[in-house]
């Protein structure tokens, strides 16, 4: 009677623990994708993503924000160092670290206490509640701003260099727009100097006010907006254990070859179908959709300050 064989999921599971233990893959490493498993084995992406659970059930394995499945570090013991002397800016600084690392839910006054080593109370000496630690943690972010500050730079490029920064701080801190409703904005001291730079950055466009700011707005609300993704897919990598990556092609790559499915959407069929353009698929770059989400804004801008005789240089 002939012996009987292991799953392929189980196969696969163990040569990827294989290279885990032998340090191919070391702590902090990003394990290969769903379809990059599902390509080097010849398996489906079911049975690719059903190995890689079982890595993260063994805990070889673990998801991060923005990073995906990496290998997981090897656990060291240590002491730790003393508690540093309490300030307004600790407080605030452990605070965006729980929040960049958790989420804005996770931000309460008992959590950064426990995160400065003292009792609740004494985080009263320097904020006076929730609503205002997290006003003061979107104010601290923004304040680290860095961006080209010379006034008399091309319109375009102060634009750029703006926009560039505020993406990344919200790239950075994914809660950082919920602070910053685009109805409701905090009128917080960081966020309303950045503001004004922007503002004087369009300013010699000879656009009309109401234009003018609502410009201004547009170009805040494509960042956020945009940003707004990474938190929700943080999210989602934590519920999931999936990237965005490996949750489409799970989601979507066995509809792109169904033939029936592309004879009812002829267009989708260009691009994904068996012979299109696009047929291995469609990665979604946040990054890039940025770029191109302002230099389509800004080219607009360019073409309407022209139209309207002004200054678009």
């Amino acid at each position: 009677m002939p012996e009987p064989t292991e799953p392929p999921y189980v196969r696969i599971a163990a040569e990827l623990s294989r290279r885990i233990t032998d340090r191919e893959l070391a702590p902090g490493d990003k394990v290969p994708s769903t379809r990059h498993v599902a390509q080097e084995f010849g398996v489906a992406l079911a049975t690719a993503a059903k190995a890689l659970d079982v890595l993260r059930s063994e805990g070889l394995v673990v998801t991060r924000p923005r990073s995906g499945t990496v290998v997981a570090p090897r656990r060291t013991g240590g002491p730790t160092g003393e508690s540093a002397e309490l300030t307004r800016e600790r407080v605030l600084e452990e605070a965006i670290a729980i929040a960049d690392a958790e989420g804005l839910e996770a931000v309460s006054m008992r959590a950064v206490a426990g995160r400065c080593g003292v009792a609740p109370m004494s985080l009263y000496r320097f904020i006076e509640d929730k609503d205002h630690l997290v006003s003061a943690m979107a104010d601290t972010v923004y304040g680290t701003a860095a961006f080209d500050r010379d006034a008399s730079a091309p319109w375009r490029s102060q634009v750029e260099s703006l926009s560039r920064e505020m993406w990344r701080l919200h790239r950075a801190h994914p809660w950082l727009g919920r602070t910053q409703p685009l109805t409701r904005p905090l009128p917080l001291p960081n966020i309303i100097r950045l503001g004004d730079r922007l503002l004087g950055a369009l300013e010699g466009l000879g656009l009309p006010p109401k234009l003018h700011f609502d410009i201004h707005v547009l170009l805040f609300s494509h960042v956020v907006g945009l940003a707004a993704n990474v938190e929700a897919e943080d999210e989602a990598v934590s519920e999931t254990g999936l990237s965005s990556e490996e949750w489409t092609d799970l989601q979507y790559l066995p509809r792109m070859g169904d033939d029936a499915f592309l004879g009812e959407h002829p267009h989708f069929a260009k691009l994904f179908g068996h012979f299109g353009s696009l047929a291995d698929g469609y990665d979604m770059d946040l990054e890039g959709l940025f770029e191109l989400g302002m230099g389509l804004l800004l080219d607009g801008v360019a073409a309407m300050a022209e139209r309207r005789g002004g200054l678009a240089s």
